[in-house]
């Protein structure tokens, strides 16, 4: 099972991660460029706080393992309770998330705290929090509120002190702009915001995290460990990651199965070759070219002089 299989476990931590010396680095891995440190700054002094805290970030950068430091730096007791919200079912979402009293469903003898009582006394942490159905964000801001929610089929509230964190790869804004995402639990969440940039925009990080996990994979696999050749580096360091560090992840475990030697190198990665800087201009040129219109053009001379070219 690869890392970021087992959902509701952080990306990156394995069995034993405490009883292992790589459980250090992998604490510190993520915050090596400084964009990154930057960001573990913003995260410590927002730990401690009660408030809810939004993460916002591309699919795959991740947002669950900043959730994660956020509870561990925190000084909350209960459980780190992770929730996918694209995985709530639309019909079932009130009594997955709230909860319900014993003989509401048929063959449903006892009841069940759901995913916001589980959490009680610790952190809940939303996953893409902008796919909960409407109905269900209201009810949610009126737990957050009033720290208690009322489950399915009960007559009364029950009391829960849980904090939120929750994580989005869209622009909230936008969402509650179009009315699809509500305005009041916007404005409730922006008072811890963390933007967590996409890898390709902390390129320090890049090696620190493929030698984590080229560590992890060799001893789950028992593998020697190889080294990462310059040139291998060079083309970790030069691709653009659209999937991120899940992309990174898996670009590394493939490379450590089908290295024969003791070095991983550039062909060992199976990823697309870099275009040059004339490529690129090449293919952006042909791209304003077909289009045409006068702010394109314009649009070319901006980038053609950015380039050197003229």
């Amino acid at each position: 099972m690869s890392l970021h299989e087992s959902f509701g476990q952080p990306l990156l931590t394995f069995p034993d991660a405490e009883k292992s010396p790589l459980s250090i680095r992998a604490k510190a891995l993520v915050f090596v460029d400084p964009r990154s440190r930057q960001l573990r700054q913003e995260l410590e002094q927002l730990a401690p706080r009660s408030i809810s805290v939004l993460i916002r970030g591309e699919t795959g950068s991740g947002k669950e393992l900043l959730a994660r430091h956020i509870h561990r730096a925190s000084d909350r007791s209960g459980l780190f309770v992770s929730v996918n919200c694209g995985a709530i079912s639309p019909t079932y979402a009130d009594a997955e998330l709230f909860g319900y009293a014993a003989g509401t469903f048929s063959g449903s003898a006892s009841s069940r705290a759901g995913w916001f009582g589980s959490a009680n006394g610790g952190t809940l942490y939303l996953d893409e929090i902008g796919d909960l159905p409407l109905p269900i964000q209201i009810k949610l801001l009126s737990a957050l509120e009033n720290h208690e929610v009322t489950r399915v089929g009960a007559h009364q509230p029950s009391p829960v002190d849980v904090r939120l964190v929750a994580a989005t790869s869209i622009d909230l804004a936008q969402a509650v702009a179009a009315g699809k995402f509500h305005e009041r639990l916007y404005h409730y969440l922006g008072e811890g915001h963390l933007e967590l940039p996409a890898l390709r925009e902390r390129v320090g990080d890049i090696l620190s995290l493929a030698e984590y996990f080229l560590g992890i994979y060799s001893q789950r696999l028992d593998l020697p460990v190889p080294l990462i050749s310059e040139a291998a580096q060079q083309v970790l360091e030069q691709h653009s990651w659209p999937g991120n560090t899940r992309e990174l992840e898996n670009v590394i475990h493939f490379a450590l199965l089908v290295s024969s030697g003791e070095e991983i190198l550039p062909e060992h990665l199976n990823l697309p070759p870099q275009l040059s800087r004339l490529e690129l201009v090449d293919q952006q040129l042909k791209g304003l070219i077909a289009d045409g219109s006068a702010a394109e053009l314009q649009a070319l001379k901006h980038l053609l002089k950015q380039h050197g070219v003229i």
